[in-house]
């Protein structure tokens, strides 16, 4: 059934040990919508958000020992859409979250998923549902243990190969 992510935000918050995401999309309309990306087209780097909620959340989390990860995957060149998120995980890497990022030809030869998904200690897994457009229409909560065993295996089967964020982007920003 689907629900408002906001109905799932608490998770955010709850969990004991982790929360996992994977990104499949090329990008997302609420980042193309923002001030933050109309500035990154023009040229201008993301600015640091340590107010940012999300931060501030990942900080507190990560002191309590939670840890927050991600593997975006990336088309080869990145899009526009990913080229900002690349931009901008320099701040969620600073609250403390390890986002890391996996060519979209790689997740094709381990079969990945092309759906985006939380996965919040290997228990609780919240697909996505997002449009032709990029807009996410709601999210489901999947607790069947084949779904969420099938996302634990898609993550550990994505994590090892993953490279850091940052050094993606280096390779990115030069090429460019």
């Amino acid at each position: 059934m689907l629900i408002p992510f906001e109905q799932i935000t608490h998770l955010f918050t709850e969990f004991e040990h982790t929360a996992f995401r994977l990104e499949t999309r090329r990008g997302y309309a609420s980042d193309r919508q923002g001030a933050r990306f109309q500035a990154f087209m023009r040229g201008v780097d993301p600015a640091p958000e340590p107010d940012n909620p999300w931060h501030v959340n990942v900080r507190e989390r990560a002191a309590q020992g939670g840890r927050f990860s991600r593997v975006r995957i990336i088309d080869e060149p990145p899009t526009d859409g990913q080229r900002f998120l690349m931009a901008s995980a320099t701040a969620n890497a600073a609250a403390g979250e390890d986002i890391r990022v996996l060519a979209r030809a790689e997740a094709a030869r381990l079969q990945l998923p092309d759906y985006d998904f939380w996965l919040f200690d290997s228990q609780t897994l919240v697909r996505f549902h997002i449009d032709d457009q990029d807009v996410t229409i709601g999210v489901e909560v999947v607790e069947d243990p084949v779904d969420v065993l099938a996302a634990c295996r898609a993550r550990d089967r994505a994590w090892p190969l993953a490279a850091p964020t940052a050094e993606a982007w280096a390779q990115v920003r030069s090429s460019v």
